[in-house]
């Protein structure tokens, strides 16, 4: 797919190139200006002697070299970014005063930011964890940050306890294992001393702990904040990023392989699909909850362990997000973007979420740290679009020249400029809301209630999606080593399904729960289940198996009639080496078998012709079958290819190879026999794309082939 049109650059995008420098063709200096004349030697006494200190330009270089690094995030360490813009839908002039939301013929630039939770920088993309969903509107009131997970609800009630479960889940300190996992002692003997998690822990281990990609998660802001309009009257409204492509995910298999095949798969699929021109879109959704109605529901709204469900309080769509640029420069974008809680706009206020609260320090505390000193807001990529006046000076790294003697409020020197503006003149304004209470350290006995929600979740679940929850629970819990710990997970999920427990208790060693919970909740909230996303077969990426002598008619009729779906093609042979059609066509493979994967693609198409001999010989062929077959993707096989089958896990599941020109489709394997027309074949091979798994096979014996 070819790239879009270059838009018109927004200010932020005009601000960043200022900052930018093309190094091409150009004399190699100092950082203060002064040309060098070899950059590849150092200053010694004699051919053989010492290096001598007086080498400025080694100093210099060495010194920057060994400065390079910062501190990387305490979470979050693992992110990747890109550059978009938002439009609103229609004026919310009802809902908020928030400028970037009224006009739908602007367009507010955004940087965003997606990540992992608890790994290194150096961990994979697929780790089962949380993913952060970060963005920056560069509005013309400030910036406003949109800091949102693709889970709508948290570990915890209070931020105070936000050190603990971060302890609890990273490295144990003993020997720093395991990696971007949660699946050790420390952190499961937090989760069940700590049973407000509950609900969280269901998210994490269903499929949403492991997205496909960026482009198909959701993103939700988690916390309950306030939209207030220009006549002061404010709501509770929480925040929702709902993906154009759907919401997608791997398998647990797929993403242990990929972390070792492309430990980098969502980052270069994200960079890959905006440089193609298909740039990933998000709908901007709120939910409003009126003040009145603060507290009509069975959940404390401002429980952040809760949702509040879209059954009960709709998801109005009020904008798209469409990210159209990669980042030029890792390290100054993306590594140096600093988002805090605190950076909102008139318009959006607080509520009294603990954990909210809480947060408001924490983020401005840490970029204080990692990006050393007061300054970071002066950093390009953090730096508003809207020019800022006030009396804070000097600190690491100030990059605003100052002029005039004034730093103080009130003066008379300068008219006492810079002074507050007031609301009318768009100065923000805190909500007004009268707070009465003792000063105590306790917590709501509305926020109480920690498994009713959690049950809702359980409840939505499709079969297939509570298999893979049970599985993970087996993999999760069975690395602890503590069989006590074990049975206190067993007893504590009991209290969100008994059946659930059972199922548990079988694939950890423990004892089963003998009293079944005596609460029953049978609601649902079809809305969770990722089976009801949208499900399309646009960008989805496909390999084709071919060796000399492939049938290349049908591989051309393929190719186009995918390219007009938005599906792409990758060919994979046994090298790289090009290869020869039975019509004498030649086709360059873009991938081996010695650099990909089947956990790497969508689908797997194999057409027919006099390679199949060849094919059929090589071990890798088979395991891109079974693979591909044991995750429930798509399989598209045509005419002299069906030989293969037989010997694979497809032969567990009846296709049909003896009709005539007849296209069958059984549980996402499509085949057709004896026919030089593949029009049919096609249209049901990418509606078995559309689909994206075919779970009912994951009901099937899968005998080893």
């Amino acid at each position: 797919m070819k790239n879009k049109p270059q838009e018109e650059p927004t200010k932020k995008q005009q601000q960043l190139e200022d900052y930018k420098v093309n190094h091409e063709e150009k004399d190699l200096t100092t950082d203060q200006g002064t040309k060098v004349s070899n950059t590849s030697e150092s200053l010694k006494a004699g051919q053989r002697g010492p290096t001598i200190m007086e080498d400025f330009h080694f100093r210099e270089k060495m010194t920057h070299f060994d400065h390079e690094r910062i501190p990387e995030r305490v979470v979050h360490a693992r992110g990747f970014g890109a550059h978009g813009y938002f439009q609103v839908y229609e004026p919310l002039t009802e809902l908020t005063k928030a400028k970037f939301l009224q006009d739908p013929n602007v367009k507010t630039p955004v940087f965003v930011r997606f990540s992992t939770v608890v790994g290194s920088r150096g961990s994979a993309d697929t780790v089962r964890d949380v993913r952060g969903f970060a963005t920056k509107f560069y509005t013309e009131d400030g910036n406003f940050d949109l800091v949102a997970n693709n889970m709508p609800v948290f570990f915890i009630q209070d931020a105070i306890k936000f050190p603990d479960v971060v302890h609890a889940i990273k490295p144990e300190p003993d020997n720093e294992v395991p990696q971007a996992s949660a699946a050790h002692d420390t952190f499961w003997d937090w989760v069940v001393n700590n049973q407000e998690s509950a609900h969280m822990i269901m998210w994490l281990l269903s499929d949403r702990g492991i997205p496909r990609s960026f482009r198909m998660m959701e993103g939700f802001g988690v916390h309950t904040f306030r939209l207030v309009n220009e006549q002061g009257k404010a709501r509770f409204v929480k925040f929702h990023w709902k993906p154009k492509l759907g919401v997608h995910s791997l398998t647990w298999d797929e993403a242990q392989k990929i972390a070792g095949k492309d430990p980098d798969f969502n980052r270069k699929d994200l960079w890959d699909a905006i440089n193609n021109g298909e740039y990933p879109e998000f709908e901007l959704g709120l939910q409003i909850i009126e003040e009145s109605q603060e507290f009509d529901f069975d959940f404390d709204i401002l429980d952040s362990t809760k949702i509040w469900p879209e059954e009960q309080v709709p998801v109005k769509i009020v904008g798209k997000m469409t990210l159209n640029r990669n980042q030029d420069n890792f390290f100054a974008e993306t590594e140096q973007a600093a988002f805090h809680m605190g950076n909102i706009v008139p318009g959006i206020d607080f509520t009294n979420d603990p954990l909210l609260q809480g947060r408001l320090f924490s983020y401005l505390d840490t970029q204080l740290l990692r990006l050393g000193g007061p300054n970071f807001h002066e950093i390009p990529i953090n730096r508003p679009i809207v020019q800022f006046h006030n009396n804070q000076r000097d600190g690491f790294h100030r990059m605003t020249i100052d002029q005039g003697k004034v730093s103080y409020f009130p003066n008379s020197i300068r008219n006492n400029y810079p002074m507050p503006a007031t609301g009318k003149d768009g100065g923000f304004e805190h909500y007004q809301e009268k707070v009465d209470g003792t000063k105590i350290r306790t917590r709501s006995e509305s926020f109480n209630d920690h498994f009713s929600q959690a049950r809702l979740f359980w409840n939505s679940m499709s079969a297939a999606e509570k298999k893979h929850i049970i599985k993970a629970f087996h993999f999760e819990v069975g690395s602890v080593k503590d069989k006590t710990i074990r049975q206190k997970v067993v007893d504590m999920f009991n209290q969100v399904d008994h059946d659930l427990a059972k199922e548990i208790a079988k694939g950890i060693g423990a004892q089963p729960p003998t009293k079944k919970n005596t609460t029953t909740i049978t609601a649902t909230s079809p809305a969770l289940s990722q089976e009801n996303t949208i499900k399309t077969p646009r960008t989805r990426k496909v390999a084709v198996l071919i060796d000399e002598g492939f049938n290349y008619n049908e591989l051309k009729q393929v190719k186009v009639a995918f390219q007009k779906q938005g599906i792409h093609l990758e060919i994979v042979s046994k090298t790289l080496s090009p290869v020869n059609s039975a019509e004498g066509d030649q086709v360059e493979p873009q991938k081996s078998f010695a650099n990909t994967h089947s956990v790497l693609y969508d689908a797997l198409f194999i057409p027919g012709g006099q390679h199949i001999d060849m094919l059929s010989g090589y071990k890798e062929t088979k395991d891109f079958i079974n693979d591909t077959y044991a995750h429930a993707k798509p399989i598209g096989i045509t005419n002299e290819a069906l030989q293969i089958l037989p010997n694979t896990l497809v032969n567990n599941i009846a296709y049909m190879n003896d009709h005539t020109g007849e296209v069958y489709s059984n549980l996402g394997v499509v085949t057709v026999n004896d026919t030089h027309d593949l029009t049919d074949f096609t249209q049901a091979f990418i509606e078995a794309i559309a689909q994206h798994r075919h779970w009912m096979r994951e009901n099937h014996d899968r005998k080893q082939a």
